[in-house]
C-alpha cells in the first residue's frame, strides 16, 4: 500500500506541475509574447511581428488584440487585403475594452473599407469616430466626402460646415462647400467659399479652377480665362482647365485661341476616352468647323464616335458633313477660304440670277452682297436696282430669325428683294413668313443645282 500511496502522490504531483505549465505558458509566457508585437512594428520588422501575433492566434483564435496587431503589421507592410481581412475579424467580434485603440483602429478601418469599394461601411465609422472624437474635423470632413460621392449634397453640406464649424481655417472644406454650391448653381455663395479658401491655401489649384466656372457662368469670360490659366498649372486640373478656358474663349468669339485651348487639352489627354478628351475633341471640332476646316473637324467627331457613338450630337455632326464625300459643291462651299467663297458666290448670283456685286461683307455665317442686275448695253442708263444676298455657310436648318432680319434690312435700305441662299434647309415658319414678302430662301437641293451652272459637279 505505500508503495500505491507513493505512485499516486508522485501522479498527483506531475498533474500539477502539467497544470502549472500550461497555466504559466498560457497566461505568463504568450502575453509576454503578444506584448512585444507593437515595439517589432514600430522597430519596422513587420514579418517578424507577424509571425508572433500568428502564432498566439494559432493558440488562442479568439485573441482579438492579437488579430488587431497582425492587420496592423500586415497594413504597415503594405499588404493592405490581408489586413483587411484581419480588421474586419476584429470589427465583427472585439469588445473595445480599452486593450485595442479604438479611434486609430476606426479611421484604419475606415480607410480600408473605402479603399475596397465599401463606402457605406467606411462612412459608418466616420460617423462613429464623430461620437469619439466630437472635436476632431477630420471625422466629419471624411464623412461628408463619402456623402458627396454617393450624391447626398444636402447631408454633405452639412458635415462640411460642421468641418468649419471645428476649424475654421479648413481650406478644404471652403473648396468642397464652394464645388456643391457651383453644382446647386448658387454661384454668389459658391464664389465666396471658393475665395475663402484661396486666402487660406493660394496654391490649391482646385479652387482657381472652381472659381473660374463660377465666373464663366457669371459671363465674365476675362477673369474666367485668367483663372484657368493658373489651374493650368496643376497636372490634375489642366485639362480640365484648358477644356473650360476653350469654352469661354469660344463665347469671347476668340476662335484662335480657343482652338489652341482644345488643341492642348487633347494633347494632355492621359485616357483617350475620358469625358474631359471627348468634350476637348468635340469643341475642337467646332472651331475648326467654324474655320472651314471642315476635313479637319469630322477626324475629331469621328474619334469621339469611336469612343462614345452617343456623345453629345456627334452623329448628327457627321451625317451633315457625310454628302462631303461625293458632293464637290457642297465641300467646296463649306471648306474654301473667306475669298474664293465670296468669289464663288459672286459666279453664283450671275450665273443663277444675272446679278453683279456691288458690295461684298464678310459675315460670322459667310458673306453677304449687294448686287444689281447684269445690265444689256441698250439700257445702261436705267436706274440700278439693289439686291441683298446673303449665304450660309451651316448645316443647321436656317430658322425664321435671320429671315426676318433680312426681310427688315430690305425694307430700311429700301432694297428690290432679299435672297437667302443656304447649305441647309428652312425651317417652316421660315419658309411661311418669306412667302408673302420679296424674298427668296434658296436652301441646299436649289445650290447644288447652281453649283452645276458654274462648273462645279
Amino acid at each position: 500500500m505505500g508503495s500505491l500511496a507513493y505512485v499516486i502522490i508522485i501522479g498527483i504531483l506531475i498533474a500539477f506541475v502539467a497544470t502549472a505549465l500550461i497555466f504559466i505558458i498560457k497566461n505568463i509566457i504568450a502575453p509576454s509574447k503578444i506584448d512585444g508585437i507593437p515595439k517589432l512594428i514600430k522597430d519596422g520588422r513587420f514579418q517578424a511581428a507577424q509571425r508572433c501575433a500568428k502564432s498566439v492566434i494559432s493558440k488562442n483564435p479568439r485573441n482579438y488584440l492579437a488579430h488587431y496587431f497582425l492587420g496592423e503589421a500586415y497594413l504597415k507592410d503594405g499588404k493592405q487585403e490581408l489586413a483587411y481581412i484581419e480588421y474586419k475579424t476584429v470589427n465583427q467580434n472585439a469588445l473595445f475594452n480599452g486593450e485595442i485603440p479604438e479611434a486609430e483602429f476606426r479611421k484604419e478601418m475606415a480607410e480600408l473599407y473605402k479603399r475596397f469599394n465599401q463606402p457605406d461601411k467606411a462612412l459608418k465609422e466616420y460617423l462613429l469616430l464623430t461620437k469619439l472624437e466630437p472635436n476632431n474635423p477630420e471625422n466629419t470632413f471624411k464623412a461628408a466626402e463619402i456623402l458627396e460621392t454617393q450624391g447626398n449634397a444636402k447631408l454633405a453640406m452639412g458635415f462640411y460646415q460642421k468641418t468649419i464649424l471645428l476649424n475654421k481655417r479648413n481650406p478644404k472644406a471652403y473648396t468642397s462647400i464652394g464645388r456643391l454650391l457651383l453644382r446647386a448653381k448658387n454661384y454668389t455663395q459658391a464664389k465666396q467659399a471658393l475665395e475663402t479658401s484661396i486666402k487660406l491655401n493660394p496654391e490649391s489649384y482646385e479652387n482657381y479652377y472652381y472659381l473660374g466656372k463660377v465666373c464663366k457662368e457669371n459671363k465674365d469670360l476675362s477673369t474666367a480665362v485668367k483663372l484657368l490659366e493658373k489651374a493650368e498649372r496643376s497636372q490634375e486640373y489642366r485639362q480640365k482647365a484648358l477644356v473650360e478656358k476653350g469654352t469661354c474663349l469660344m463665347m469671347a468669339d476668340q476662335l484662335e485661341k480657343a482652338t489652341d485651348a482644345f488643341e492642348r487639352a487633347v494633347a494632355n489627354a492621359k485616357v483617350p476616352n475620358s469625358q474631359e478628351t471627348l468634350y476637348a475633341r468635340y469643341f475642337l471640332g467646332i472651331c475648326y468647323e467654324k474655320s472651314r476646316k471642315i476635313e479637319k473637324a469630322i477626324e475629331q467627331w469621328e474619334t469621339v464616335y469611336k469612343c462614345n457613338s452617343k456623345f453629345k450630337d456627334v452623329v448628327s455632326k457627321l451625317n451633315q458633313y457625310k454628302e462631303l464625300e461625293t458632293n464637290d459643291g457642297i465641300k467646296e462651299y463649306l471648306t474654301a477660304n473667306n475669298q474664293q467663297f465670296v468669289e464663288l458666290c459672286k459666279r453664283i448670283l450671275l450665273a443663277g440670277y444675272n446679278l453683279q456685286s456691288q458690295k461684298t461683307d464678310f459675315t460670322p455665317y459667310g458673306c453677304q452682297i449687294l448686287a444689281t442686275e447684269k445690265k444689256q448695253e441698250a439700257f445702261l442708263n436705267a436706274k440700278q436696282q439693289f439686291f441683298l444676298a446673303q449665304f450660309y455657310r451651316s448645316t443647321d436648318t436656317i430658322e425664321e430669325t435671320p429671315v426676318r432680319k433680312l426681310a427688315d434690312t430690305i425694307k430700311t435700305k429700301g432694297y428690290v428683294k432679299g435672297l437667302l441662299f443656304a447649305s441647309s434647309d428652312f425651317s417652316h415658319a421660315a419658309q411661311v413668313f418669306a412667302d408673302s414678302r420679296p424674298l427668296a430662301l434658296i436652301p441646299k437641293d436649289t445650290l447644288e443645282s447652281l453649283f452645276r451652272k458654274v462648273g462645279i459637279q
